[in-house]
């Protein structure tokens, strides 16, 4: 898998993202509120003198703003394949977790309901190798729903025979 950047907007906030979370970037920073302080009496306290480091940190925060947004997607981007890599890979977990970054906030919210009744099954078993997840919940629901319908369907017989009798 190549690890190039093709484009020059990637290449560029790729090294921006990199420049401005490093210790330079910060000193500099520093450099520059301090020179703009220390020019205060230079300048008289000026309006202008107040307005450009006004000017320069709303304009400068406005862009990062974007910067840090698309440098989130990436790594929220890559976070996620991982975590899909990792849930493929594993035999007993549920396939159906795959890309549910994609669900609305109702959806996950249920999801995360269930995790916590999962939680609470886990707590309560004896052994802690015991494994619960959707998949095994949904399997134990078709147990109990074929033994119901077993069960409903002797139930049933057991009427026709009384009608059949009497």
């Amino acid at each position: 898998m190549s690890h190039k950047n093709h484009n020059f907007f990637e290449k560029f906030s790729d090294w921006a993202t990199k420049f401005t979370g490093s210790s330079y970037a910060f000193i500099g920073a520093v450099v520059v509120v301090l020179a703009w302080a220390v020019s205060g009496p230079v300048f008289d306290y000026s309006e202008t003198w107040q307005l450009v480091i006004n000017t320069g940190t709303t304009i400068i925060t406005f862009l990062m703003v974007f910067l840090i947004q698309k440098a989130q997607n990436k790594d929220s981007k890559a976070i996620q394949i991982k975590l899909n890599e990792l849930i493929a890979a594993h035999g007993k977990a549920s396939n159906r977790i795959v890309d549910i970054e994609d669900l609305t906030e109702k959806e996950l919210d249920q999801l995360h309901c269930f995790y916590e009744n999962l939680a609470q099954l886990a707590k309560e078993d004896a052994d802690i190798h015991t494994s619960h997840s959707i998949d095994a919940a949904q399997r134990n629901q078709n147990t109990k729903h074929e033994a119901f319908k077993l069960k409903h369907e002797e139930w049933l017989q057991a009427q026709q025979q009384k009608k059949e009798s009497n």
